[in-house]
């Protein structure tokens, strides 16, 4: 019985975008943005490789969740992302910017099963470029 293991191969649906559509509002344009990121190993996730990455200033974008229960967390991330200009986007939930960046685990079905919060990440490489991109700089008025 040991040498008939069976192996599935589970595809991960996720919520179908298309990469070249303009992104309905910035939620969903980070969300591709951060996709892009990951995909191009252009994230740190965590306070620790995050403060690593706004204090050596290769981060070009950090993300920080509202909800983060601890005051001088964010105090800390907010007097880094100002002091050396990177821009700063906050998000209501950190279980939500956990499962954006990877720390999410799914099942057979292709459900989400237990998703990790992330309270900041920080990217340092966007990856190509694209329409999600461009709307984020446009938010902070660059390019």
């Amino acid at each position: 019985m040991a040498d008939e293991d069976i192996v599935q191969e589970v595809e991960v649906e996720e919520t179908p975008v298309e990469e070249d559509e303009e992104p309905e509002d910035m939620n969903a344009a980070l969300q591709q943005v951060l996709k892009r990121a990951r995909f191009h190993k252009g994230l740190c996730r965590g306070l620790h490789e995050t403060v690593k990455a706004l204090d050596k200033r290769v981060a070009h974008l950090c993300v920080l969740a509202e909800d983060c229960n601890e005051g001088a967390y964010t105090a800390l991330i907010e007097a880094l992302c100002t002091e050396h200009g990177i821009d700063l986007i906050k998000v209501p939930e950190k279980k939500k910017l956990g499962e954006w960046v990877g720390l999410a685990k799914y099942d057979q079905a292709a459900n989400i099963k237990k998703v990790i919060g992330a309270s900041c990440v920080a990217v340092t490489d966007y990856g190509e470029k694209s329409k999600a991109l461009d709307m984020i700089l446009s938010h902070f008025g660059r390019n």
